[in-house]
């Protein structure tokens, strides 16, 4: 069986390394892949990203299964163009992929079907929103209602945070973001107190399978401070999600968005990530959706995962989810980011890398922001590595795991969190795994 995966970043790279080693797939191709996938014997990188030029490709080389990676893909109608003609491919139409890339749409699903969220309120006036602002204060959270690779949300904790927010995003549009029909605009949510988590789940239109739990730290620099990023480095599993809180995301958020969306006529096929923050009490409410596996978060899963990742989306796209029954590695797999200098707003290209060491059985460096310039690898994005390690079942043994290991790697003006995992280490929860 050959094999397609849409994209070029970590998530990508975590999904293109476990679909490799399934039985009965002979070949992976990545589209448009990185520095690191275009060199690995393993992977045969495609340069075409316009979606029919894709399904063209896909049709003349019997493509047996395409799996989409990033957003742009998904929110660019990829799945109904391969879908119209007979392929084989898991993620969410152009259609349900708006749970991700309209965060108005979102909003007003979830408050329709009755799904916990941040009270908020949508705006395409810079003066009503700004007037909103002061009228409620912070701290208060800005989303930029479009594609904005991660970077389009921030909170803030006072109101001239706010205010500078709602500026990049409906008048300066610094985080580059894509905007949906009508221009652009805000939603300006209440500030929720607790712990994030991210919960994923692979959907099959009625079928839910959940991914191992995990958790990523979203802030650039130690201790959660400095700019929200795309995330610089995750673990799984996450303590803050415990079986209780496992089962009240799936009864309270999950299901009633799978149901929700079919409802609406727009059945949701893929993955599904529902960024959760988590109060004091245990009570999860939805930050957002995602119609994609997180990134970070996926190169610890994968790293986890025992189950073969071909013959679990092979049933994912049959509609067969329901006789599926994932296997985990019992042990702790925790990764740290590499960035470039400058991330997030301006990142660095063009430095060389060196020093990353051979892939080994419990550690792996994933690639995201790189590419092969004159024979020499080269940063090429924001974020550059995913430094990926297993450690039994201590989370303190994989972070000290995973820092050995980047500091083996160098490139000028790298920068990466020093703590990350530090939740999970001094958790007293038990996790799901």
């Amino acid at each position: 069986m050959k094999v397609l995966v849409i994209g070029g970043g970590g998530r990508e790279h975590a999904l293109a390394w476990r679909l490799a080693q399934a039985s009965r797939v002979s070949r992976v191709y990545v589209a448009p892949g990185n520095g690191d996938t275009v060199s690995d014997e393993r992977y045969d990188c495609i340069d075409i990203s316009e979606p029919a030029a894709l399904r063209e490709w896909a049709m003349k080389e019997k493509i047996s299964l395409t799996v989409v990676g990033p957003e742009g893909p998904l929110a660019a109608g990829v799945v109904d163009e391969f879908r119209a003609h007979g392929l084989r491919i898991f993620g969410p139409t152009q259609a349900a992929a708006q749970l991700e890339s309209s965060k108005a749409f979102s909003k007003a699903f979830m408050k329709r079907h009755k799904i916990p969220t941040a009270k908020y309120e949508a705006f395409t006036d810079a003066a009503a929103a700004h007037a909103y602002i002061d009228a409620k204060g912070a701290p208060i959270v800005v989303k930029a209602d479009g594609l904005a690779a991660g970077k389009g949300v921030v909170v803030a904790m006072t109101t001239q945070e706010a205010h500078e927010a709602v500026d990049f995003m409906l008048v300066d549009n610094k985080f580059g973001v894509t905007h949906n029909d009508g221009g652009a605009r805000v939603v300006i949510e209440e500030f929720l107190q607790g712990e994030e988590a991210s919960f994923i789940v692979m959907c099959d239109g009625k079928n839910v399978t959940a991914l191992a739990t995990s958790q990523d730290h979203k802030r650039l620099l130690d201790g959660d401070e400095g700019p929200n990023t795309g995330g610089m480095g995750a673990y799984s599993p996450a303590p803050v999600v415990t079986a209780e809180v496992h089962a009240r995301a799936m009864r309270e958020i999950i299901l009633p968005t799978i149901r929700g969306m079919e409802k609406d006529g727009i059945p949701f096929t893929g993955f599904l990530y529902a960024g959760l923050m988590i109060d004091a009490a245990g009570h999860p409410k939805t930050l957002e959706f995602n119609c994609r596996m997180g990134d970070p978060e996926t190169q610890p899963i994968m790293m986890r995962l025992k189950s073969d990742l071909f013959e679990v989306f092979w049933h994912a796209t049959d509609g067969t989810l329901d006789q599926v029954e994932l296997q985990w590695d019992r042990r702790v797999a925790l990764g740290v980011v590499m960035a470039a200098h400058g991330y997030p707003l301006s990142p660095r290209k063009g430095d060389r890398i060196t020093g990353i060491p051979a892939e080994a059985p419990d550690a792996v460096v994933f690639h995201a922001g790189t590419t092969q310039q004159d024979g020499e690898l080269k940063t090429s994005g924001g974020r550059v590595l995913c430094v990926t390690v297993l450690a039994d079942s201590v989370m303190k043994q994989a972070q000290q795991r995973a820092y050995e290991v980047a500091a083996r790697v160098n490139f000028d003006g790298a920068q990466y969190r020093k703590d990350i995992g530090f939740r999970a280490i001094h958790a007293r929860n038990t996790p799901h795994a």
